[in-house]
């Protein structure tokens, strides 16, 4: 199965520019970068925190054209990815009314 390689992405200067890896305001970083999505092509919409699942994903369902029942696995993680980030956006859209509310009182 493939893998995804974190290896070689971390010490080139400068070449990595667009995503830098520092986390956003809920913590989370950017695993996939500008180039690795270009270079898949993982679409526009799809560029997220869970990028990086899509792509070994997207390899696996070509790899065994398209058969439904093969990469299960990297499509409940993926899956699981996509699910955590909605309760992350979730949690922190009800940590910002909470704020708001404290705010009007």
């Amino acid at each position: 199965p493939h893998t995804f390689d974190m290896s070689s992405h971390h010490h080139h200067h400068g070449e990595d520019s667009h995503a830098p890896r520092v986390p956003d305001k809920n913590g989370r970083i950017m695993i996939a970068t500008q180039k690795e999505m270009e270079d898949n092509k993982v679409p526009l919409s799809f560029r997220d925190y869970c990028a990086h699942l899509l792509i070994p994903l997207n390899k696996c369902r070509v790899d065994n054209y398209f058969l439904p029942y093969k990469c299960e696995h990297e499509r409940h993680t993926y899956e699981g990815c996509l699910y955590g980030e909605y309760v992350s956006r979730m949690k922190s859209r009800i940590a910002e009314e909470d704020a708001k509310k404290k705010q009007q009182h």
